[in-house]
């Protein structure tokens, strides 16, 4: 069966249910799946949009977890009866895939999964149309157990190093993030170093403080605290004089503060899947000092800032004053050329045209 391709595609976009789509972001995903569903409507197409409660209302987002489920007391009494949490969301997912694999999937072209759940992956085969899915993490068990039933279920990859990290498990094509250039725009630098994210032991803000502390260069922190005890244990003793965290800010907050900054520290300890606070950085004309973990290095090339060795506070130190050097131009012209919204939507508007065109047979 196959699907026209002319005039507007009906692309479902299939989100997390855990953080709803809205600003301040609770992270990439969400982030990315907002710009997503904003540009393809801009362009025309029809989307629709399933979303954790409390998405953007501008979006018209259905909410994933309308449908709760709650086990009958008997269920409920079992001694391995999964966390309520855990059913809720295994319902929500189960609901949309039965929804989309009858009448529902009438009224769409192709399905996106922008979410972490296994369950969009293993049930692609029972939809008649098609369904690619993003991969944002690293592999996760859940995933590759789905893919492994799933092998012909499309994937995609936000990085070349993300794509070979599920290599072993999952065939994907590429098809790196980007951010809006427009609404991250060039901001005047000169002021304080910038680290942004949010606040866990993996993103590791407490090594941005000491390699500022060590270059003598102030820090302005912003993000939300997600894990209270590495906050309360690595960065609360460190804040004060030179360094201040400014909280989980609203969008036009953060453009103006990295905007302002004269260099941002992008310190991942864990393997970035692509690093898209440093873009949004790079978008403002900001460049960027950063650990080389993961995806890190394919944002950040050498016109836009400085890569050290992964963990090596020392050498971050030295990092900042060769990275706030970088002529500002040039570092937002590498992210309009290399990082932008209209590249990503382009290239995904592309892979939605080719499965809509090869369609799925009916199961």
């Amino acid at each position: 069966m196959s699907r026209p391709t002319t005039g507007p595609l009906r692309v479902c976009l299939v989100a997390s249910s855990q953080h709803p789509i809205r600003e301040p972001f609770a992270g990439g995903l969400e982030s990315q799946t907002h710009y997503l569903a904003r540009e393809l409507r801009r362009r025309g197409h029809l989307v629709s949009l399933y979303a954790a409660p409390g998405s953007d209302p501008a979006l018209q987002a259905r909410e994933l977890t309308l449908d709760r489920f709650r086990p009958s007391a008997a269920a409920s009494r079992d001694v391995n009866a999964p966390p309520a949490r855990w059913m809720t969301e295994h319902h929500a997912y189960l609901s949309l895939m039965l929804d989309l694999a009858g009448a529902g999937g009438d009224e769409v072209d192709v399905v996106h999964n922008n979410s972490l759940h296994h369950l969009p992956v293993a049930m692609a085969r029972t939809l008649t149309v098609p369904v690619v899915t993003t991969l944002h993490t690293p592999p996760l068990p859940w995933l590759e157990s789905a893919f492994h039933l799933s092998p012909d279920t499309p994937a995609v990859a936000v990085s070349e190093t993300c794509r070979r990290m599920w290599a072993p498990r999952v065939r994907a094509s590429v098809v790196r993030n980007g951010v809006d250039t427009e609404r991250w725009r060039p901001g005047p630098g000169g002021g304080a170093a910038v680290w942004s994210g949010r606040m866990t032991a993996e993103k590791a803000p407490h090594d941005a403080i000491l390699a500022c502390r060590r270059a003598g260069v102030p820090l302005r922190l912003v993000g939300p605290v997600s894990d209270p005890a590495y906050y309360d244990a690595m960065v609360r003793p460190l804040l004060g004089g030179d360094v201040e965290h400014l909280g989980h800010l609203a969008h036009d907050e953060l453009v103006e503060v990295v905007g302002a900054a004269s260099v941002a520290l992008v310190t991942p300890r864990w393997e970035e899947p692509y690093g898209l606070v440093a873009a949004e950085a790079m978008a403002c004309g900001t460049p960027v000092a950063a650990y080389d973990r993961g995806a890190v290095a394919e944002v950040v090339t050498p016109a836009a800032g400085v890569v050290v060795a992964a963990d090596d506070v020392d050498a971050l130190a030295a990092a900042l004053p060769r990275a706030a050097a970088l002529p500002r131009d040039q570092v937002r012209a590498t992210a309009v050329r290399d990082c932008s919204l209209q590249r990503m939507v382009d290239e995904y508007e592309a892979l939605y045209v080719s499965l809509a065109a090869a369609g799925r047979p009916a199961a």
